[in-house]
């Protein structure tokens, strides 16, 4: 049997492979298993239908929206769900942080040379330049798509004496469903998505849920770009009343004359809170573990087709 594993330089972590088993970096007939990365979905639509033995693809990625639709309902689909939950859960309260204190404000000030003390002073006279800044303690931090990631970040916030609410699909002891979102957007002061893209989140940060935010709150987006309506955002943050983080967007990659780069109050990278340098290394070690199962006749985990 052959495994289809694009990158050579990783191949050595899945020695031992038993006998009988072999990596390949080219597609063949034989190939049941392939590995594959986001980074890797142009290859894809070539790749395929070169693989007529492929029963089960391992993405090194937690989110599979990119790979699913290439892929013949037969096969297999497991993803690395946890694999990115540090990384892009760091991202999220770095972000939040940033925002809450102002530091692009102060950052763009630095540039200019201006010492600007006029922000949260109460015996200051007038509007201040920037701000308001002010801390995360005793806020609530609304969580959309409460899964590994989700539940990182909640164990993050913690001790920052943040209140967190976690919604996902199906009610658990630590989420609700998407039902209660009308209650629990206007008490929020950051909203975090982490859903996975559907044709039930697509865009689901529109107009009125925006509406529904409380001034000031922080909008957050760590998980697909579609998930929210650009062009309402952009309108809601020219009104001035919210803050935005995103690292992904749509569209994506986000052309340089887009109206998106300009809009005040907004905090974007270009999808990199999972891409710190060791995550391939975690995705890999995780990726040897499914195989092992696998070897040794056990279920894989994290199966999503």
């Amino acid at each position: 049997m052959k495994i289809l594993a694009l990158e050579p330089s990783y191949h050595p972590f899945f020695d031992p492979l038993p006998d009988g088993i072999s990596l390949v970096t080219e597609p063949a007939a034989d190939v049941e298993i392939a590995v594959f990365g986001i980074d890797q979905k142009s290859l894809l639509s070539s790749l395929i239908p070169a693989l007529p033995s492929l029963r089960i693809v391992q993405s090194l990625n937690s989110g599979v929206d990119w790979l699913l639709p290439t892929l013949p309902a037969t096969v297999e689909v497991y993803n690395s769900s946890g694999v990115h939950d540090a990384a892009v859960a760091e991202w999220i309260v770095a972000v939040m942080l940033s925002l809450r204190r102002r530091l692009p404000d102060l950052r763009d000030s630095q540039q200019r040379g201006e010492w600007i003390v006029n922000t949260n002073d109460v015996t200051a006279t007038g509007s201040p330049p920037i701000g308001p800044i002010d801390t995360l303690e005793g806020g609530n931090v609304l969580i959309i798509g409460f899964g590994s990631i989700g539940r990182a970040l909640a164990t993050r916030l913690l001790p920052f004496g943040i209140r967190v609410q976690g919604v996902a699909r199906r009610a658990r002891p630590d989420a609700l469903t998407m039902d209660a979102l009308p209650d629990l957007i206007p008490l929020a002061d950051s909203v975090v998505l982490l859903a996975p893209l559907s044709e039930a989140t697509e865009h689901m940060v529109d107009s009125k849920f925006l509406a529904r935010m409380k001034p000031g709150a922080i909008l957050i987006n760590a998980a697909r770009g579609r998930l929210v309506d650009t062009k309402a955002l952009i309108q809601a943050l020219r009104r001035g009343n919210l803050y935005a983080a995103l690292d992904v967007t749509d569209p994506e990659p986000l052309p340089s004359d887009h109206p998106l780069w300009q809009a005040p109050n907004l905090l974007i990278t270009p999808h990199v809170a999972g891409a710190v340098a060791s995550w391939k290394t975690r995705a890999y070690r995780f990726t040897r573990e499914q195989l092992q199962r696998y070897f040794n006749g056990q279920p894989l985990l994290n199966r999503v087709q």
